[in-house]
Formats: structure tokens, sequence, C-alpha cells
């Protein structure tokens, strides 16, 4: 099985802030760094340091900030496809981290709101039936319902995490097998914050549904139950990229073990998570080959 990701990429810029401005404020903040970003990448990153055979399919500018992405991608194991889009500038996000290690993040989509079908289709045509496909929120609306599509006609495995939120998303998830949604965004899609938004989902045609509950844990949800599984107790100092780590990392359990998810992908993914969330940064924080071997061994 191959994980195929097509997602933004993006360099992440995080200052470090008291409080989160206000309108017409200016306030003094800390540089924390910089780092390799973008909700897909994150994604890729930490399937394919699971051992997972990963391909990443991102779009990118023609500027400085694609040389840096190069150089970075270059480090990891994984195939990257990185697609120069005409005109457009790769994307930044810029990250507000907060004392107690919560974020709030602004993310540019010039480039990935570019990107389309055509651009990705010959990539894909390597893919075959039982490959997973994963998605995020920050391509164009009918990029993300082609891709969807297009992984459905293959026979492959939809995963998708419907970050940032956005309007469409309720026509999709008949296209979806597998959805990951934090308390916002379930509340944001369904109205809901508990196990109800699950069974809404599911009776739009889901397989399975994960909630993530920060640090209440997360609940399984399919057509058998729900399990709950806790977080784990770790001091967290910094949150950026804890969803994309739990979600790759979940699904990267129940590939290398051919099931579908369960209790133990889902434990497997907390204890990734824990690490994520105890280090500064983003791609830097999460968890080593090594580190992610232990737990999934």
């Amino acid at each position: 099985m191959r994980a195929y990701i097509v997602g933004n990429v993006a360099i992440d810029e995080t200052i470090a802030v008291s409080e989160l401005p206000v309108i017409g404020a200016s306030i003094l903040g800390n540089a924390g760094g910089s780092d390799l970003g973008g909700k897909g990448t994150n994604q890729a990153v930490v399937m394919a340091r699971c051992g997972v055979p990963t391909t990443l399919v991102a779009p990118i500018g023609r500027d400085g900030r694609a040389d840096s992405i190069r150089r970075y991608l270059a480090d990891e194991p994984l195939r990257s496809e990185l697609i120069e889009m005409d005109g457009a500038s790769s994307d930044v996000s810029i990250i507000f981290r907060l004392p107690g290690g919560e974020n709030a993040i602004v993310t540019t989509t010039e480039s990935a709101q570019s990107l389309s079908l055509s651009h990705v289709r010959r990539i894909l045509s390597t893919a075959r039936p039982g490959d997973l496909m994963m998605l995020q929120g920050n391509l164009s609306d009918q990029t993300t319902r082609d891709i969807l599509e297009h992984a459905r006609a293959i026979g492959m495995v939809t995963a998708f995490n419907p970050s940032p939120v956005r309007s469409y998303f309720s026509d999709l998830w008949h296209l979806i097998d597998i959805a990951f949604l934090n308390k916002g965004e379930a509340q944001a899609l369904t109205g809901t914050t508990s196990e109800d938004a699950a069974q809404y989902l599911l009776g739009r045609g889901l397989r399975e549904i994960v909630l993530t509950l920060g640090g209440d844990g997360a609940t399984l949800v399919n057509r058998n139950g729900s399990i709950d599984v806790p977080a784990r107790a770790c001091d967290v100092v910094d949150t950026t990229g804890a969803g994309d780590t739990f979600m790759a990392a979940a699904l990267a359990s129940c590939a290398l073990r051919d099931q579908r998810l369960d209790r133990l992908a889902i434990e497997h993914a907390a204890a990734a998570a824990a690490i994520t969330v105890s280090r500064h940064g983003t791609r830097k924080a999460f968890p080593t080959i090594s580190e992610l071997e232990a737990i999934l061994r």
C-alpha cells in the first residue's frame, strides 16, 4: 500500500506572543523560528517516517521559499512531487504561539488554490486499488472534489481532514471513507462536538470518523460502535502539527498492520501526537523515525 497525500506545502514562521492582537493593535512578539509546514506536507512527513511508502504532491512557486522547501524535503524518506505554479508564490504560514502552547495560524493559499487535477493526474497513474489518498482543506473546492472522485474511480481509500473548514465540505462526504475532525471542525460542519457529529457523518456514507478532543483524547466511531482513547499525559509547549501527526500516525498504524482503524491505531496516534506537542516547531517537533518505530512495533 502506498499513501498519496495531495495538499499544501508552506514555510512556517512562528512568533511567540503573550496574547493575540485585537483589531487595530500592534503587539510585541519573539521570533520562534522557521520550519517546513503545510497540513499536507506535515501528514506526508509523519506517514513516511512511520515507514509507509509515501508520495507527496504539493504546489510551489518559483521563489526562495520553494528552494527552502526542496532542501527540507530532501531530508525526508518520501517521494516528493513539487509542482511549480506559474505566477504563484510559494505558500507561507504565520503561527502565533501562545504561552500555553496553543496557537492561531494564518496560511496563504496562492499556490494551493492554483492546483488542479490536471497537474496531478500523471502522478496518480501509479496508484492502485487499496492505496490511500489523504486530503485536507487547503485546495480549491473543484480540485478537492475532482481528486476525491478520481481516487474513488481508482478504488483508493479516501481520508479527509476538513481543515481549514470550508463551506463546500458538506457536498463531499459521499466521496470520503475516513474523516479526522477536531472539536471546532465538528461543530462547524455538523452543529455538535459530541459523538452525534460522528453519527451525522456515518449517515452520509463515511466508514470511520475520528474525533480528536485535545487533552480529552479521541473517539473512533464506526457502524459497530465507538471507542474512546485517552490522551497521553505530557507537557504541552506547542500544538502546531499535532492533528496532522495524529491522523498520519493512526493511518500508518493501520496500513502497516493491514487493518482498519482500531483502538491500537488511535493509541499509536495519541503517543505520536504527545511527542509533537512537547516540542517547539513543526517538522522538527514531529517524532523521529526511531521514536515512531518504538511506538508502532
